[in-house]
């Protein structure tokens, strides 16, 4: 019979006059059961996912558009300036607009100068592009480490609770009581964890897209260079 019992359990039922009923906990009871102190961590990492799910979209957005060159960009840029057409580079470069254009717009607005202040210019321009293309990601990187702490909080929380209630039951424990501080400390670790890792995914997802316009504007910046250097 005990037997029977544990494993009915296990399975999740449990035994009521000799038939089998099964038991089941939605996240909505199993956020409600966890009391105030749950619900309200719960709410805080809500609001995290949600800030994440935002910056997450917005950026990679702006990466996809802003790593989009057309093929034949430099090749034009090429053919106006060895033919001496710098006003039809620029606008070219304004033309397009995506930080490729801009760094070999302000490169453009260096020529005649020295070939290493052309340089400085460019990797001046290139710091301002890189900022702009990592905003708010550092965000993402804090949710990730902060998310699971909060987690954590609460599952401390959930303990005191449930200690509490152990040493204030006057030798009778009501398991419905002492069940509510072990539902705040496991769902909040859950709730925690799970933001935590889905920041922590965007944010290496988002670092590596960066990198690759990164690399995009360094090969079209040195290519410039280049071709500002060759004999003519």
């Amino acid at each position: 019979m005990l037997i029977t019992l544990i494993q009915n359990a296990q399975e999740g039922e449990v035994l009521i006059d000799g038939e089998s009923v099964e038991k089941s906990l939605s996240i909505i009871e199993l956020i409600s059961s966890g009391g105030v102190a749950g619900q309200v961590i719960i709410a805080i990492l809500f609001l995290l996912l949600v800030v994440a799910t935002y910056i997450y979209f917005e950026r990679l957005f702006a990466i996809k558009a802003a790593s989009k060159v057309d093929a034949n960009f430099m090749n034009q840029i090429k053919d106006f300036v060895s033919n001496g057409k710098i006003d039809s580079a620029q606008v070219l470069c304004a033309q397009v607009n995506s930080p490729v254009s801009r760094l070999i717009g302000k490169g453009i607005t260096r020529i005649g100068k020295p070939l290493a202040d052309i340089n400085t210019a460019i990797e001046n321009a290139g710091r301002l592009e890189i900022y702009g293309l990592e905003k708010n990601v550092s965000i993402l990187a804090t949710i990730s480490g902060a998310a699971p702490m909060i987690g954590f909080l609460g599952t401390v929380i959930g303990m005191i609770l449930a200690i509490f209630e152990l040493a204030n039951s006057g030798g009778t424990i009501e398991m419905d009581v002492l069940a509510g501080g072990l539902y705040t400390a496991m769902t909040t670790t859950v709730a925690g964890l799970i933001v935590g890792i889905i920041g922590y995914i965007a944010y290496n997802h988002l670092v590596v897209k960066t990198d690759k316009v990164v690399y995009q504007m360094e090969a079209n910046s040195l290519e410039f260079l280049d071709h500002l250097n060759e004999p003519t």
